[in-house]
């Protein structure tokens, strides 16, 4: 098996409805390796992205919520306020 290259994103949304955002959130869940609230931060693969479009649009009313995914430069310095805490960038565990 070759190893996938994965890229930072950082996924944003915003969810009307109570239980449609508990839907999304839960599945973003798990593909996050921080991030808080509504601000999840994934290093994806090209499928694991594919995915999460997938997802996202089966548990969001488009005409009403809406979500951003942007992808980030790793490479970039994390600056943090406040009590924010750079993300985890150890070792990945597929179960």
């Amino acid at each position: 098996m070759r190893d996938v290259a994965r890229t930072l994103y950082l996924v944003c949304y915003d969810v009307a409805d109570p239980k449609r955002l508990y839907r999304v959130h839960r599945f973003l869940l798990g593909y996050k390796v921080g991030g808080q609230k509504s601000f999840f931060e994934c290093w994806l693969t090209p499928a694991e992205l594919r995915e999460v479009r997938a997802g996202l649009r089966a548990r969001m009313n488009l005409a009403e919520d809406r979500a951003h995914i942007f992808q980030l430069d790793p490479r970039q310095q994390v600056r943090c306020l406040g009590q924010a805490q750079p993300p985890h960038a150890g070792a990945f565990l597929i179960v």
